[in-house]
């Protein structure tokens, strides 16, 4: 459930989070936790998950944490390091949180699972940049 307004408004407006199934299980003070069911659409030619919807997964929990202060703010950018995959019923879940904030610059951190086994997908690290609103 988003606490800063900024949130839920962005949350609200997110189609493309939405449209992947994600859902806003937290939020707040810099953190964001945000979970989305691996499906048979989202599966690889090697019958995995594609690892550019785990980045999502992991971009849109960075993008909730970045806003949970209530400014607005976007990415300048990311790396993402895949560790294991994950395959067509995993539930995978995106912890996010601020590492450190300085200015109108930000780094976060989020670490991506699966659920049933707790174990690391990949990990993730994205710079934020608040907009002059």
């Amino acid at each position: 459930m988003p606490d800063a307004p900024s949130v839920a408004a962005m949350w609200a407006q997110d189609r493309a989070s939405r449209s992947l199934g994600m859902e806003l299980r937290a939020s707040g003070n810099g953190t964001a936790t945000v979970a989305m069911t691996v499906r048979g659409d989202m599966i690889n030619g090697w019958d995995i998950c594609h690892g550019g919807l785990i980045a999502s997964l992991a971009d849109s929990a960075f993008a909730v944490a970045c806003n949970a202060g209530d400014v607005v703010t976007v990415a300048s950018g990311f790396d993402v390091e895949f560790v294991q995959s994950a395959s067509a019923g995993d539930t995978l879940v995106a912890y996010a949180s601020e590492r450190t904030l300085r200015g109108r610059s930000g780094i976060y951190d989020v670490t991506v699972i699966r659920e049933h086994d707790r174990e690391t997908v990949a990990e993730f690290r994205g710079r934020s940049r608040a907009l002059k609103r």
